[in-house]
Parts: structure tokens; sequence; C-alpha cells
């Protein structure tokens, strides 16, 4: 059976993006940080909490994120990661974030990482 995407923001992750997201399609489960109780986590712990809740994080951490992720799915299976752009604009985010969880299944996500704009 084909599983529906479903979001994980992480701590850093822009609040706009979140309710944009919502507010435009509002049966797309999207989790704040503030609600998986992110804040404080370390990377992993966060790749851990996403994987176990089978969401795909979403984060603008292009530094440290890409690494962690790596160490994380060369042990344990990932839903995916996704990491926005500070640079682009929210509507251009919100508008990908609602084309990846239409136009995709959840399981394409697995143990990937990418780039938002795709």
């Amino acid at each position: 059976m084909m599983e529906t995407i479903r979001f994980q923001a992480d701590a850093d992750l822009n609040q706009a993006i979140v309710t944009g997201v919502i507010r435009r399609k509002y049966e797309i489960s999207f989790q704040t940080a503030t609600e998986a109780r992110l804040e404080g986590l370390t990377d992993a712990e966060v790749l851990a909490l996403s994987a176990k809740q089978k969401r795909i994080l979403v984060t603008h951490d292009r530094r440290t994120m890409p690494t962690e992720f790596a160490d994380f799915v060369a042990q344990h299976q990932s839903s995916g990661v996704l990491i926005v752009s500070r640079t682009v604009s929210l509507e251009i985010v919100i508008e990908e974030l609602i084309l990846v969880w239409s136009a995709t299944q959840a399981e394409e996500w697995v143990n990937r990482i990418a780039k938002v704009p795709l």
C-alpha cells in the first residue's frame, strides 16, 4: 500500500512554511518542531524521531544535516530529508512541498535527501 507523505518541521524551519502549507492544503500532515518537542535535540535524534514517525524532515540546515543524514542512513532507514533554501520565496517553497506531497509517495523518499526547490 502506498503511503501518503507526512512532514516534520525541523526546529530551524521558518514556521510560516508550515502554516502556509497547512493553510493551502489542510489535509497535509505537517508536524511542527514544538509539537514533536525537537528543541535541544541533536540532528541524529531529530532524524531518528522523524524516521520512527515516518515523516520527511523539512529543514533549513544545509551545513550539518547532509553529513548527519549520511551517517544516519548508514545504519538506519530514514523517511527522507528536504533541505529548504532560505533565499527562495515562501510561496515557492510552499508550492514545492505541496507538489512533493501530491505527486510522490512516501516510499519514494526513503533514504533520500533533496534540496527545495527541487
